[in-house]
């Protein structure tokens, strides 16, 4: 997955445009140029999340019917892989509410406290 690594607010944005040291997020993280454990748990969750919204996409696209009176070939799947993952980079970082900050917040509460999650609107919570 590809992304700089950046941000405002606490919260690492991902993806093409971000700023920061350039560069791709996972290799970012290999190399320590993400400090801080809090920082590299939250860009960790991020990249999840956008590898998780990519294969969302990838699924859906899976449901489209091919063919057509022009086919686009290995360009047009490239270019589709290339725009899936600068979606789904995008969306992981710019959606506070979703996977990877619920995942962020879990494992943060899980490495501190060492105790259960507080349970979510309708009751749920981790073991």
């Amino acid at each position: 997955m590809t992304g700089a690594i950046g941000g405002s607010g606490g919260r690492a944005a991902i993806g093409p445009t971000a700023p920061g040291p350039g560069g791709d997020g996972l290799q970012a993280l290999k190399d320590g140029r993400v400090e801080g454990d809090a920082q590299r748990l939250r860009t960790a969750t991020q990249l999840l999340e956008g590898t998780f919204y990519q294969e969302v996409f990838k699924a859906m696209r899976a449901t489209v019917p091919e063919g057509g009176m022009v086919s686009g070939g290995s360009g047009e799947e490239i270019f589709t892989g290339m725009l899936d993952q600068t979606v789904a980079d995008a969306a992981a970082a710019r959606n506070d509410g979703g996977l990877g900050s619920a995942l962020y917040r879990y494992l943060t509460q899980r490495i501190h406290g060492g105790a259960s999650p507080t349970p979510g609107p309708h009751g749920e919570g981790a073991p």
